[in-house]
């Protein structure tokens, strides 16, 4: 059953991803993570508030937030800061490179998750499972060849660094999620999903409201002006549900942080799409063989773990 909801959340990813390309390009970065996080609390906050008042529809309900004191709230703190570095090189990287180029470099993050998992968790995978992972690696080697046909050197571009950067702080973060809900026997924390995603959420904004204030206001009038666009309320939308299905998934028994991670990449495929038929990006054909590289390694996975 977590299989199915990883890649639910994979499709809910890819819209995402869609849609934050679209609000970005050529907008003001940190007012759209602003709103992002602002929204996706708003999302949440009925949660948590209900749930306090002892609601008995909420207590009986998977969108229940229990109350979670300071012991725990540290660690979603934390959580807070790993995923907000991760959105914020990630943002900026995704306004200045093509779509196309995002999803599959965002492709090498569960490769990262595995050697953690595999250190940390103890995790182990089978045969078909190497394959899907050793196919996705390569898909990362070719991507490089297609950019340099675009003039994006791999080696020598900030923004390419960026992505990376907010790949390997998305790794840490899945890494930590399966810390923070696996149960205590399994050597996690066992905090529950719900109290996670909601009170992360809110950390999230009130430090994404301190930025705007100290680096972004002062100076809004030298740098690239603020649009508003009806896309930035999808944003949060898909990214809140993609997550709760992600976090629900993680919380079954026997889900594997790998997999699931590997799993929900599979966002390229929407993404590619777009960038492929909406926006009419270049080199699609070299693209596309990096990108079912990647979609043969995710059968090679999902066969492995049946």
């Amino acid at each position: 059953m977590w299989l199915a909801f990883a890649f639910l959340s994979a499709l809910l990813l890819g819209f995402y991803d869609v849609f934050k390309k679209q609000s970005l390009n050529g907008n003001a970065v940190i007012p759209v993570l602003f709103l992002n996080t602002l929204f996706c609390s708003l999302i949440f906050l009925p949660f948590i508030v209900l749930s306090a008042c002892g609601s008995s529809f909420m207590e009986n309900s998977m969108f229940y937030v229990p109350m979670v004191g300071w012991e725990a709230q540290k660690y979603i703190i934390l959580k807070s800061c790993i995923v907000l570095s991760s959105w914020i090189l990630g943002y900026f990287a995704i306004k200045h490179l093509p779509i196309t180029f995002i999803g599959p470099i965002n492709a090498t993050r569960p490769v990262m998750v595995l050697l953690g998992a595999l250190l940390v968790f103890g995790e182990r995978l089978n045969l078909y499972q190497w394959i899907g992972v050793s196919l996705a690696i390569l898909s990362f080697f070719l991507l490089s060849r297609s950019g340099k046909k675009e003039g994006i050197n791999f080696t020598h571009n900030k923004w390419i660094y960026a992505i990376v950067g907010a790949a390997v702080l998305g790794a840490v973060s899945g890494l930590y999620d399966k810390y923070l809900m696996a149960p205590v026997s399994q050597g996690g924390i066992g905090l529950d999903r719900m109290a996670v995603q909601s009170w992360y959420n809110l950390y999230q904004c009130l430090m994404m409201g301190v930025m705007l204030w100290l680096l972004w206001w002062p100076k809004r009038k030298n740098t690239t002006p603020f649009q508003w666009r009806w896309t930035i309320v999808f944003i949060p939308i898909f990214l809140s549900a993609a997550d709760f299905v992600y976090f629900y998934a993680l919380s079954l028994d026997d889900a594997m942080i790998s997999i699931i991670s590997m799993i929900r990449r599979g966002s390229v495929l929407v993404t590619f799409l777009f960038g492929a038929f909406v926006v009419k990006e270049k080199n699609i054909k070299s693209k596309a063989f990096d990108l079912l590289l990647i979609l043969i390694g995710m059968v090679f996975l999902y066969l492995g773990s049946r």
